[in-house]
């Protein structure tokens, strides 16, 4: 059993940036992919951002260009660097693992105000 903690969210106003953390209990290695994904109120999750064992990163359109995931094998930590925020954007971030999402974190919310 593996335990992911996500950190990092707040509340930010639009333009602004935040870096959340994913961190596990165990090797992440373990895993051929680490994603990120979000929630907005009233809306059906998404996929956000994954990265491969291999290094090999894929985006949503919506955050192309703005968010960069990577890992830190060492640390057993994913990272989602955001910037640009702006209010579509709000919504509660989490990390999962695994090519199924088998785990999951508990999520952070990121707030962005206009």
């Amino acid at each position: 059993q593996v335990q992911l903690v996500e950190s990092g969210g707040g509340s930010v106003q639009a333009g602004g940036s935040l870096r959340l953390s994913c961190t596990a209990s165990g090797s992440i290695l373990m895993f051929t992919v680490m994603g990120w994904y979000r929630q907005a109120p009233g809306k059906e999750r998404e996929l956000v951002a994954t990265i491969r064992r291999d290094g090999l990163r894929n985006y949503a359109d919506s955050v192309k260009g703005r968010f960069t995931i990577s890992r830190d094998n060492a640390k057993k930590t994913v990272y989602l660097l955001m910037n640009s925020l702006n209010p579509e954007d709000t919504a509660v971030y989490s990390c999962a693992a695994g090519a199924t999402q088998a785990y999951w974190g508990q999520g952070t919310q990121v707030t962005v105000s206009s």
